[in-house]
This record gives structure tokens, C-alpha cells and sequence, in this order.
């Protein structure tokens, strides 16, 4: 290193010798759009098809719908995706079973006794209403008649499909 003493590199002497410039000033930002994350209030346009182009769900056409987001309000799989995603952006792709409406769980088929089903709707396809503990109304399937028992599918009409999305932001609050 001795040798090199009193030796300007050649950057720096290129530099020396260049003839200085104002730095150039940086382009006016944007005001940062707002993103979804989670506990905001997020209000979006959403349509939902499986694979197969059969409508499950939307709201096109609607009052937007509002959910807090990272409460667990939406299928898991458009929870995430709509993650990060800024207000007015739009957004589509599929989704897997178990992101959408879960796989087919064979612990959701429950035996009843035939009795406890309308005489008409004891039939493979059916489609019935009860009650949960909570009260709310869950859709439920006749998937087998077994003579004076029955079985029904409590899992979702659509478990075990992949779903399509096409989604919009509206509103981040």
C-alpha cells in the first residue's frame, strides 16, 4: 500500500476532473394509496364460480360487502388474497378446496332416524335446513337412505370444489 500513496484512484480522479451537477430532484410522490390489512374495515365487490363456471356467490350488482379484515369473515384463501391489495385494485384467481369451502370432511355425515325428515325429502339429493346449537340455519343433504335411517351431509354444497374469484377493493377505512 506504500507504493500507492499520493495516488488517486481512478474513479476519484474521474470524479475530481467531472464538472459537478445539482442532483437531479426525485420525482413528486404519490400519497400512498391505502392497503388492506388486517383489522381494517374493508368493503369489497366479490364474485365467487366453481371451476365450472356455476355461480356460488356474489354480490355484483349489490351493496358492497363490508367485513373487518383478519376476523375470519371470508373464506380463507380471499382473506389472503386480498391482503396487501390497495383500495381500487381488482383481483381474480382460483382458489383450492381447502382455501374455499374446505375438503369433504366423512365426520359431517351424520346418521338420523328417517322420521326426523319430511316424508318428501327423504330422498338422495335433498336439500333441508336446521338449526346449530347457536340458532343460525345451516343447508344440509340427504346422501343416503338407509330404510329408517338416513344420512345426511352437513358439509357445505360446495366442500371439496375449487372456486374461482374475482374481487375488487372499494373502501379501506
Amino acid at each position: 500500500m506504500g507504493a500507492m500513496r499520493g495516488v488517486i484512484p481512478p474513479l476519484a480522479a474521474a470524479l475530481a476532473a467531472a464538472a459537478l451537477l445539482p442532483a437531479a430532484k426525485a420525482p413528486a410522490q404519490e400519497p400512498a394509496r391505502p392497503v388492506v390489512t388486517v383489522g381494517k374495515q374493508v368493503s369489497i365487490r366479490y364474485t365467487l364460480r366453481l371451476e365450472d363456471g356455476t355461480s356460488v356467490e356474489s354480490n355484483a350488482g349489490e351493496e358492497p360487502f363490508a367485513y373487518q379484515h383478519g376476523a375470519g369473515d371470508l373464506l380463507p384463501g380471499l382473506e389472503r388474497a386480498l391482503d396487501g391489495m390497495a383500495l381500487g385494485e381488482s383481483k381474480q384467481g382460483t382458489l383450492a378446496p381447502e382455501e374455499a369451502f374446505g375438503k369433504v370432511d366423512s365426520g359431517l355425515f351424520v346418521e338420523v332416524e328417517a322420521e326426523r325428515i319430511p316424508e318428501q325429502d327423504r330422498k338422495i339429493g335433498s336439500r333441508l335446513y336446521y338449526r346449530d346449537e347457536s340458532g343460525e340455519r345451516q343447508l344440509v343433504r340427504v346422501h343416503e337412505v338407509r330404510g329408517d335411517r338416513i344420512v345426511v351431509d352437513m358439509n357445505s354444497p360446495y366442500a371439496g370444489s375449487s372456486v374461482r374469484y374475482e374481487v375488487e377493493v372499494l373502501k379501506i377505512e
